[in-house]
């Protein structure tokens, strides 16, 4: 009797060190790990983020058999938004199949509690219109990628649209500019730009912070309407978006003075409102509030075969949900430009697919393939440029949905490359890193 039990014990401890032992990637499969927030004051901006991610994905295993046959695999981790969850969903998912391709992390705050790690871990943080804004420094951060646009880009961007409504950057000087803004990195970030533009501008800049997660604002807007500022900047998402603009109609204050950032610019934020909130303003990455010949795919390969990530019909095709494909369409294009260096149909490391993200050339055949053509304009990366071209529009709630009312716009290198050098300089001296020679690389 004592034989079969050694022989039960042994096998029993065999197992356990299997199950001990990390994910390995298969020859054919690609691993994208999702950090989202499905729950949480967010949820309402990230559970069609989360969709739009999830459904491009699928929809280059059904459509496409992959990226050159190399099957994507993917994990999702719910954060709530919190640091530390998604702290801890970046150190569960980082090693397994063969190591992430990158991380969206979804979050400003886990972007500022992950680069450290993730720079000697060797996985790239990809953040489309968030994070660092000064990541677009690749030559400091070799693997940040704030692709497409930063809080910076929307910032500048919101200026410009409101000097031409004034009559030009000179009719700036003397008016109010006030920032109201979720009281996190998120909501902090886009100061460093607007300081500087109130500077060389002459406007006054007013600052109020809103504690997380933002559903008592009552005080702030009795300030606004005592300081009276000439328009609003909303740094906000989630439940705090339309607590905001039922407050500004609480005190009278004009809805189209009143601009959103991207997270803040959704049909979530505004449909429950109708018309108390229509000519709020808001901001899009590239052209994100269109639709494009992607969509009618995931119709087609996911939604009419039962496979789609939407289930209760509010996500598919909305503003969030498009920019979730959007980002889930640039990791997949760096796995494919790696592929281009380091062989096709092969699976890609994650230094490999650093490569990728730093050498992306998303021209516009390339866009008319995918189904991004009207979505989105070409972007290119380099070691110098982490960002690419940082093209967005203004949009405008008319009641029952958004409105594209503005040109294409960019951000003014006047006002943001000095601050991409300058901080970005400082980060590298604090954490005593390397500055790389893009010319050697």
């Amino acid at each position: 009797m004592k034989y079969p039990l050694k022989i039960t014990a042994a096998v029993a401890i065999a197992a356990a060190a299997l199950t001990s032992i990390p994910t390995v990637a298969s020859a054919a499969e690609e691993f994208v790990p999702l950090l989202v927030y499905r729950t949480g004051s967010f949820a309402p901006l990230g559970i069609p983020w989360a969709d739009g991610k999830l459904d491009y994905l699928k929809l280059v295993n059904e459509r496409d058999g992959g990226v050159n046959g190399v099957k994507i695999v993917y994990e999702e981790c719910e954060t709530a938004y919190s640091t530390d969850k998604g702290v801890e969903c970046y150190e569960r998912l980082k090693d397994k199949f063969g190591g992430a391709t990158g991380f969206d992390t979804q979050s400003t705050g886990i972007t500022f509690a992950v680069t450290d790690r993730a720079m000697v871990d060797g996985h790239a943080v990809v953040t489309m219109g968030y994070g660092l804004s000064q990541s677009a420094n690749g030559a400091v951060f070799k693997w940040n990628f704030p692709l497409l646009g930063t809080y910076w880009t929307a910032a500048d961007v919101m200026i410009q649209d409101i000097a031409k409504k004034v009559g030009g950057e000179d009719k700036l000087k003397d008016k109010k500019i006030a920032l109201v803004y979720h009281d996190s990195p998120f909501g902090k970030e886009p100061i460093a730009l607007l300081e500087e533009r109130a500077k060389a501008n002459g406007f006054e800049l007013q600052l109020y912070p809103v504690t997380a997660p933002g559903v008592e604002q009552k005080s702030t807007w009795l300030q606004i309407r005592k300081s009276k500022p000439d328009f609003v900047l909303l740094w906000s998402a989630g439940i705090m978006t339309p607590t905001a603009i039922r407050e500004a109609q609480g005190i009278g204050y004009p809805r189209d003075q009143m601009y959103g950032i991207w997270w803040a610019s959704s049909e979530t934020d505004v449909q429950d409102l109708g018309d108390a909130a229509k000519g709020y303003n808001g901001i899009t990455i590239h052209n994100s509030a269109e639709h494009g010949r992607v969509h009618d795919d995931a119709k087609k390969y996911l939604y009419d075969k039962g496979l789609g990530s939407d289930t209760t019909g509010k996500s598919f095709g909305s503003l969030a949900y498009t920019r979730g494909m959007m980002i889930s369409m640039l990791q997949v294009e760096a796995i494919r430009t790696a592929q281009e260096k380091y062989g096709k149909g092969k699976h890609m490391t994650p230094e490999q697919v650093r490569w990728g993200y730093e050498n992306l050339n998303v021209d516009q055949a390339r866009l008319e393939t995918l189904g991004f053509a009207q979505l989105m304009r070409p972007v290119k990366t380099t070691c110098e440029d982490h960002m690419g071209d940082d093209w967005a529009r203004i949009i405008q709630w008319n009641g029952k949905k958004f409105d594209v009312v503005s040109d294409w716009y960019q951000s003014n290198p006047k006002y943001v490359n000095p601050l991409i050098k300058t901080l970005g300089d400082k980060y590298a001296a604090e954490k005593k890193l390397q500055v790389r020679d893009c010319t050697k690389e």
